[in-house]
């Protein structure tokens, strides 16, 4: 998991971040939490929403620390073999640390080591979820390589709007949905993109996203080469009944649980 300091204003979102962690932990997974060691470039009154101009500069690891209780690592010394896959919750930290969205909006820059994840996870094949505003960081650097499909909710908002001048597939969905791009093992929800966003309306999508991810990053079939049919061929080591072909999809799949309302 990628984080970008500590509140939702200038860092990660702290509600999603630990929807995360715990179905990370749920899933029978294990997090590697990482966040650029780098100074803060901004720090807000989460009370009043103003920037505090006095403020004494904050280090994202150490804010970061603050959600994980001390367990993070500089993203630098992370290497993308000790990944089976990447989820990055949202926050206006996607957008001041690890990019600078928020200063430059559609010609902005990711951080150098978020984007080198990025494009090992693209090559490798693995998966990776983004929460909220976070799929502008997958738009700006897989949009342009992959045509990566995406969501923020609504297509209206200037996010999605940005991300659609940046490459991306932008597509809606629902407020307790998620989208999955299946050629590319992207997997988005829009969390509290939408302002009537409830905190179980965000776990309830973030619980799927998560689980979502982890069902992909537990399949190490290769990526499908173009024009193969059929199922990849079965490990002869592999136990358990022959997995059955993915279905084809022309667009991303908005996943609906079984009898939630449509």
């Amino acid at each position: 998991m990628v984080l970008s300091g500590c509140g939702a204003a200038d860092g990660s979102e702290i509600s999603e971040a630990i929807l995360v962690l715990y179905w990370i932990e749920r899933a029978g997974a294990r997090a590697i939490c990482m966040a650029p060691d780098a100074v803060q470039p901004r720090v807000v009154d989460h009370l009043s929403g103003a920037i505090d101009g006095q403020a004494a500069p904050r280090r994202v690891t150490t804010e970061a620390a603050r959600i994980v209780r001390g367990r993070v690592r500089d993203i630098a010394s992370v290497q993308d073999h000790e990944l089976d896959a990447l989820v990055f919750p949202g926050g206006g930290g996607v957008a001041s640390v690890l990019s600078n969205y928020a200063e430059k909006g559609v010609v902005c820059e990711v951080h150098p080591e978020v984007g080198r994840l990025l494009k090992a996870m693209l090559k490798r094949h693995r998966p990776m979820g983004f929460v909220c505003m976070a799929p502008i960081l997958a738009a700006r650097v897989l949009g342009p390589a992959a045509g990566v499909r995406v969501t923020f909710g609504t297509k209206a908002c200037e996010e999605a709007k940005h991300a659609a001048i940046m490459g991306a597939d932008v597509r809606p969905c629902p407020l307790r949905e998620i989208l999955v791009d299946q050629k590319n093992r992207v997997v988005c929800t829009p969390a509290f993109m939408y302002e009537e966003a409830r905190l179980s309306d965000v776990g309830f999508a973030i619980e799927r996203l998560v689980r979502q991810v982890v069902t992909l990053a537990r399949d190490r079939q290769p990526r499908p080469q173009a024009g193969a049919q059929g199922p990849p061929p079965r490990d002869p080591g592999q136990r358990g009944p022959q997995p059955q072909a993915a279905p084809q999809a022309a667009g991303g799949v908005v996943i609906r649980k079984p009898g939630a309302p449509g």
